[in-house]
């Protein structure tokens, strides 16, 4: 590994750290897909619960939903760019073939892409 994917790949865990943080605080990691999370259910009583009770519930269920989704989808992009350090391919546009720019790398560790093909991946 070069040494100046270092500082990237301190930053990378980092935010895979925190990433998985956050994740555990609305999911739990899936037994049967490793590597996915599902949201963590709250607890409901449909015998004691009113209406308003089990809509809020329900609203906070699906918030929780959009939420993990999303830091889910992050750690994904941190991990592939974990794994192409340690794969040698880091740093390399998926697209063209050649090297990120600093200054893209500097703002998205994660990049797959240079500047010039970064649209394909929005």
């Amino acid at each position: 590994m070069p040494m100046v994917w270092d500082k990237y790949k301190a930053s990378l865990l980092e935010e895979k750290s925190k990433l998985e943080k956050e994740l555990s605080l609305i999911a739990r990691k899936n037994p049967e897909h490793p590597g996915e999370w599902e949201v963590k259910a709250p607890d409901m009583n449909p015998m004691v619960s009113d209406q308003s009770e089990l809509a809020d519930m329900f609203e906070e269920l699906e918030i929780q939903t959009g939420l993990e989704v999303q830091l889910e989808e992050r750690l994904k992009h941190v991990t592939g760019a974990l794994k192409r350090i340690e794969e040698n391919s880091y740093g390399k546009c998926s697209v063209c073939g050649k090297n990120i720019e600093e200054k893209r790398l500097d703002a998205n560790p994660f990049a797959e892409t240079c500047i010039k093909h970064m649209e394909a991946y929005i």
